[in-house]
């Protein structure tokens, strides 16, 4: 595995809250690629670089102590959207990707999770969404 090899991690809401604001928040946390919610799915693709352990970096991803590593999804005011009435981030756990999945994506594919848009109450899902199963694309 190359130091810094870039892959693409493909974070698709199912089941957003319409008329919610989602992002990518960057390590600086501000919003990066708003998109509001729809009916349909919404996919954030972020592009992060794998070092071999492997390591995560990159612009998104943000760390937890010695092995943790995730990406937020800003929700709401958190998104930019300031007349919302929501403001919160879903996190995203990366460090547990299969290593077979990490190199098969340093070859130009793409690596996707499908995460729950809400929470019990029908309310935007945030903190920890769960262990998330990864597949290719």
């Amino acid at each position: 595995m190359a130091i810094g090899t870039p892959v693409t991690l493909r974070l698709t809401i199912e089941d957003p809250v319409p008329g919610v604001a989602y992002s990518l928040c960057n390590k600086a946390n501000h919003p990066v690629g708003r998109q509001d919610a729809t009916d349909a799915p919404l996919s954030f693709d972020v592009p992060v670089r794998v070092a071999p352990g492997p390591r995560w970096l990159g612009d998104f991803v943000r760390a937890e102590g010695p092995t943790r590593r995730f990406v937020y999804i800003s929700i709401g005011t958190a998104a930019g959207d300031f007349a919302s009435c929501w403001s919160r981030r879903a996190k995203i756990d990366i460090q547990d990707i299969p290593a077979e999945l990490v190199a098969r994506a340093e070859g130009g594919a793409i690596l996707e999770t499908i995460i729950a848009g809400r929470g019990k109450k029908g309310d935007p899902a945030c903190a920890t969404v769960g262990k998330s199963a990864w597949r290719v694309v």
